[in-house]
């Protein structure tokens, strides 16, 4: 039998820490912490599968440690109140999950594990251990070992310690680690350890002679540095008490345990209504959950009739009173083979009208075209996936009023997910029936039909609950322009865009491919010639091996499992060893082969074009991403990376004509800051980077170097992103204290720049969120933390969010600008990529002028600023010549 225990602070503080974004519900609560526990703990349970469970938790109280050693963990930051509000909240969802939890007034979580795994090893139970912190490593023996818990980016790990894995890292057994601690100290927990005695010399020490009782005995005749010598000696009594209070207690008195109490269990009714409350939908779905009772998703105070349609006649009719409706809310199935219409006939009262291709005796895509025709107006879900269907469907659809994903993501652009589900679960506090209509087989043989029309009526219905309250929000926050003149707009320039696609040349791609190919097996030669041998290059522990061991290069940094050979490593390293350099030309040759010459060949349709997915509700600044593939991480720093845009090329007889704004988030920071001087140097059409460089570096502008300004751009440019002294040295390889120079030098030059940068965080900080000229909010709970680097994040986000997403937002007003008057002035142009700053158009060779005139004209006009909005474009066979 198997019990695992969890260390309940050490796991929810790695939680915390470990997901980046601050998930809070609708009301407010703050719920970060506890989903990454549960997902740390779920995961484990999986792995481990354990018979028992249970948790243990650290009290808000001394222990007999804080009695006896007054400084003990004196100095630890308190717990932030953004964690501190959600132990409660993580104990009841314990309790609900029938977990038992273990608190003992004097003494430690520790200790409590600690008496949890003899008694299992007495019971004859194997015991699992799960913590953030090495103090249990102390506990490891053949029947109880520690799973060590990491968290980074969102994502957790762990690592088995065993006495064989213990001993392999360490070089003695287990228990020796309160020897070990009792040397060296412990900063956390504020135990001194012997003064002037290090993490290093500490282990050698122990390596040796195992305990501080043999050390101490052999004193001082043991094989160490007089001054080593001598610090043992002074620090004898504070060794010995550190190891005192680093010992976990293991024989907790008064402490009722036995492993059979913690035999899992199923969990209560009520951590349904606790997950719902917490807005956990992925969770209710992984554990299964339901309701008590039938799941309150239907709107009480509204009686509904469902109406089948099936006659030609009959859809005619209620087409005209759809018409004469404020508005439907429609939602159909991705196929477009059904549709539910939902609509309030007078108070407390609504209708479904279910449409089905399978039983509709009229003409259906002459149904369609009616009910997506801009004469009735409709509200849905997800509108620009809906569009671009219709429009593969041969029906170009129109009159949307609103769409509850896109409000929702406005909302709050960082919950990352805007399902229909989790929002109603958000909004309302109750659970969707499963969307069985989205289901491969829901409408086959195999499928249960009625359930999953059903699901779609009440998918339906939760459009216009969901509508209800959002429209309501948008209002009340401002973003009225921002959803009905931005983004609904922009969903039918995108689903447009997603059905044109954009041509490649195939067989380019196929010999750009080939080419790589050959360059990397040039280069593996090369790299073994160097190396003395063969071996795995994308192998880190393999490539680590040689170069750190075998070639005798200083290592920059170490990982868990090696030496790091990440491509910040490498850079740091290059030009000085020549292998290195062959590495980083081989890593780019192969990635160039991989992702994008294989890739991108892989993506082209029968059509040969790439239809790419524009994602709206991704960004937490309001950018469009791309996926399927991904078009805008198309390499184009490098010569040869650039090459891969001369694969994308226009149609036969047409040019692709390509404009991008200059320069748009320094001229954003001028308009935004209203820095004079910056402000003056856009409207006099300066080189603002050499005109900074001439202020920075005290020279006439005549003077000014290339590297001058180089160093200038990345000044202006890491401006704009908060960058710090550190990091601008790195980028422009002078000292930290150069680029300290440089920044104090352009403040100075630029007071306005300075006081914004200044005033933005602050306001941040005051009001909790930032927002661009259209008022595209985003929250910022991170400037509240009290750990500095997720302070620090949120530092830089407050400072560059207003500048990017009032990028994103010009850019996406652009979109729809250029879109209208081409389709208004030069209909067979159409536009057929963004990326950035950058906008895309096919167009016949002969209107290439016109259509740059359009180009040129819309996007310098998206927006009225302080300073011109300058607009470059060209146009060329493929994308590379028109750039």
């Amino acid at each position: 039998m198997k019990l695992m225990v969890l260390d309940g602070n050490s796991v929810v503080n790695r939680a915390y820490y470990g997901v980046r974004t601050m998930l809070k519900t609708h009301d407010g609560l703050y719920t970060n912490a506890i989903f990454g526990f549960l997902n740390i703990l779920t995961r484990l349970v999986d792995e481990e599968q354990p018979e028992a469970l249970c948790v243990t938790f650290d009290l808000h109280a001394p222990t007999f440690r804080h009695e006896a050693y007054a400084d003990y963990k004196a100095g630890r930051r308190p717990m932030p109140e953004e964690l501190r509000m959600q132990i409660p909240v993580l104990k009841d969802v314990l309790e609900q999950m029938n977990i038992p939890r273990y608190e003992k007034e004097g003494y430690e979580a520790d200790d409590l594990i600690g008496a949890i795994s003899r008694r299992c090893e007495r019971a004859g139970w194997d015991c699992v251990v799960v913590t953030g912190d090495k103090d249990s490593l102390q506990l490891i023996t053949d029947h109880t070992k520690v799973k060590l818990v990491t968290t980074s980016g969102g994502q957790s790990s762990s690592r088995d310690m065993t006495p064989e894995t213990f001993f392999e890292e360490y070089g003695f057994a287990p228990i020796h680690m309160i020897d070990l601690k009792a040397l060296m100290g412990d900063a956390s927990d504020h135990l001194p350890g012997v003064p002037g005695v290090g993490e290093k010399t500490a282990l050698d020490l122990i390596r040796r002679y195992q305990s501080i009782d043999a050390l101490y005995e052999k004193l001082p005749d043991i094989e160490a540095r007089p001054a080593v010598i001598k610090k043992l000696q002074e620090g004898e009594a504070s060794a010995r008490e550190t190891y005192w209070l680093a010992t976990i207690v293991t024989d907790v008195p008064d402490f009722a345990f036995s492993p059979e109490d913690n035999l899992r269990k199923e969990p209560k009714t009520g951590l349904y209504d606790l997950f719902v409350r917490l807005e956990f939908s992925k969770l209710i779905e992984k554990f299964g959950l339901h309701p008590e009772n039938a799941p309150p998703a239907e709107r009480a105070a509204v009686t509904v009739s469902v109406e089948q349609v099936t006659r030609a006649a009959q859809a005619e009719a209620l087409l005209d009173r759809w018409r004469q409706a404020d508005h439907v809310a429609v939602l159909a199935l991705p196929d477009l083979t059904g549709a539910a219409v939902y609509w309030e006939t007078g108070a407390g009262e609504a209708c479904t009208a279910e449409l089905y291709f399978s039983r509709y005796e009229g003409d259906w895509n002459a149904l369609l075209g009616a009910l997506f025709a801009p004469d009735i107006k409709k509200v849905s879900h997800n509108v620009k996936d809906l569009l671009r269907a219709l429009l593969e469907s041969g029906v170009e659809g129109g009159g949307f009023v609103f769409d509850t994903a896109l409000a929702a993501y406005l909302l709050d652009a960082t919950q990352g997910s805007y399902e229909l589900s989790r929002l109603f679960l958000r909004y309302f506090g109750a659970e969707l029936p499963r969307p069985l209509y989205l289901e491969p087989d829901a409408f086959s043989m195999l499928g249960d039909r009625a359930a999953a029309e059903a699901s779609l009526d009440s998918a339906a219905a939760a459009v216009e609950a969901l509508y209800g309250v959002l429209k309501e929000d948008i209002e009340k926050e401002n973003m009225h322009a921002l959803l009905y003149e931005i983004e609904l707009p922009l969903c039918a320039v995108l689903a447009e865009m997603e059905r044109a696609g954009v041509a490649v040349d195939g067989a380019e791609l196929e010999r750009f491919g080939a080419d790589m190919a050959a360059r990397c097996a040039e280069k593996e030669k090369t790299i073994y010639d160097m190396a003395g041998e063969e071996f795995n290059i994308n192998s880190p522990k393999q490539l680590g091996h040689i170069l750190f061991e075998k070639l005798d290069i200083p290592p920059l940094k170490k990982t868990k499992s090696g030496y790091s050979t990440s491509a910040e490593v490498l850079d740091q390293l290059r030009g000085v060893y020549p292998i290195v350099d062959e590495i980083l030309a081989y890593r780019q040759y192969a990635k160039l082969k991989s992702t994008y010459a294989d890739g991108l060949l892989k993506e082209i349709g029968p059509d040969g074009r790439i239809h790419t997915t524009f994602q709206m509700t991704v960004t937490a600044t309001g950018r469009l991403s791309s996926a399927e593939p991904n078009l805008q991480n198309i390499p184009t720093r490098t010569e040869l990376g650039s090459e891969l845009r001369r694969m994308f090329t226009a149609a036969p007889g047409c040019v692709l004509a390509d404009a991008d704004y200059s320069q748009i988030e320094l001229r954003l920071l001028a308009h935004i800051s209203g820095d004079e001087t910056m402000i003056a140097d856009f409207c006099a059409g300066a080189d603002i980077h050499a005109a900074t460089a001439a202020r920075v570096f005290g020279v006439a502008p005549e003077d000014v170097t290339p590297q001058m300004r180089r160093s200038a751009k990345a000044v202006n440019f890491g401006i704009v992103y908060g960058i710090s002294a550190f990091s601008l040295s790195k980028d422009i390889g002078v000292t930290v204290a150069e680029a300290k120079e440089y920044m104090q030098q352009y403040f100075a030059r630029y007071g306005g720049v300075k006081r914004y940068m200044e005033e933005i965080v602050e306001t941040a900080r005051q009001q909790g969120w930032v927002e661009t000229a259209w008022h595209r909010r985003r929250e910022l709970p991170e400037l509240r933390s009290s750990n500095f680097n997720m302070r620090s994040f949120g530092e830089r986000v407050a400072l560059n969010m207003p500048i990017q997403g009032t990028a994103a937002d010009i850019m996406k007003l652009a979109m729809v600008r250029v879109r209208d008057r081409l389709r208004r002035e030069l209909p067979e142009a159409r536009l057929v990529l963004q990326i950035h700053d950058e906008l895309i158009v096919e167009c016949p060779a002969d209107q290439a002028e016109q259509v740059k005139t359009v180009l040129r004209e819309e996007m310098a006009g998206a927006a009225q600023l302080r300073v011109p909005l300058a607009v470059e474009a060209h146009a060329g066979a493929n994308w590379l010549d028109a750039k």
